[in-house]
């Protein structure tokens, strides 16, 4: 079974950084995707932004030029840079990985780590 760690959350200033790690371990056959999301109180959890490769990445709009996602696939880590953050940041944010473990795929997710901007 594959394990997702997640660190790096707390509590920042609006304006202010944090930076985010989540490493897997376990058994692991081919991590493909990483990625993060997050869930405020009262609401849905939602992406905020996911690592296809090294390269290729996507972001919610709402984090554009703010977040900055990268991974080390030798490590089985994905990290997520936060920069500027808003109030509106505040959320449980969640390590997810897509795994390919034949004959399909699975999905791992990490047990939340707090991120809190106070207004």
């Amino acid at each position: 079974q594959v394990q997702l760690v997640e660190s790096g959350g707390g509590v920042v200033q609006a304006g202010g950084s944090l930076r985010l790690s989540c490493a897997a371990s376990g058994l692991i056959f081919r991590i493909t995707t990483m990625g993060w999301f997050r869930q405020a109180p009262g609401k849905q959890r939602e992406l905020v932004a996911l690592s296809y490769s090294t390269t290729y990445s996507n972001y919610t709009d709402s984090v554009k030029g703010r977040f900055t996602i990268s991974r080390s696939n030798a490590k089985n880590t994905v990290y997520l840079q936060m920069d500027s953050l808003k109030p509106e940041d505040t959320a449980v944010y969640y390590c997810y990985a897509n795994e390919q473990r034949p004959p399909g795929t699975s999905t791992h997710w990490g047990q939340g780590t707090q991120v809190t901007v106070p207004s």
